[in-house]
């Protein structure tokens, strides 16, 4: 789906979920944790405790979308006392996506050095 990028709101819940949830936990979570309305059009982004699995839910005019990503390797946040419940931007979803930690110098999962 294509999102135009100053468009787009992005609501981070704070807290683990549990990613059995769908469409109507999700709902029921982006209402009573975030308190934002689900059929906004932005993006409502759970992250399950060990960080490795993301949901984010969306309404697009004709119905919800989730999409879901499971890390193989690594973390999505490198700690759960330093998440809060937020707004972030586009950018910030695309980084944390990607393994890219702002401020930081590392990625979620460096390949191994091989010994040649």
């Amino acid at each position: 789906m294509f999102f135009p990028e100053g468009r787009v709101r992005v609501h981070l819940c704070g807290q683990p979920v549990d990613m059995r949830k769908s469409y109507d936990g999700l709902y029921a979570l982006t209402c009573s944790v975030l308190r934002q309305n689900p059929l906004s059009g932005h993006l409502f982004v759970f992250i399950n405790r060990r960080a490795t699995q993301m949901k984010v839910l969306y309404w697009d005019r004709t119905g919800f979308c989730l999409w879901a990503k499971r890390l193989e390797r690594g973390r999505f946040l490198p700690d759960w006392q330093k998440v809060v419940t937020r707004e972030m931007d586009w950018t910030d979803l695309k980084l944390m996506l990607e393994g890219i930690v702002p401020g930081a110098q590392r990625k979620r999962y460096q390949a191994p050095e091989t010994a040649e």
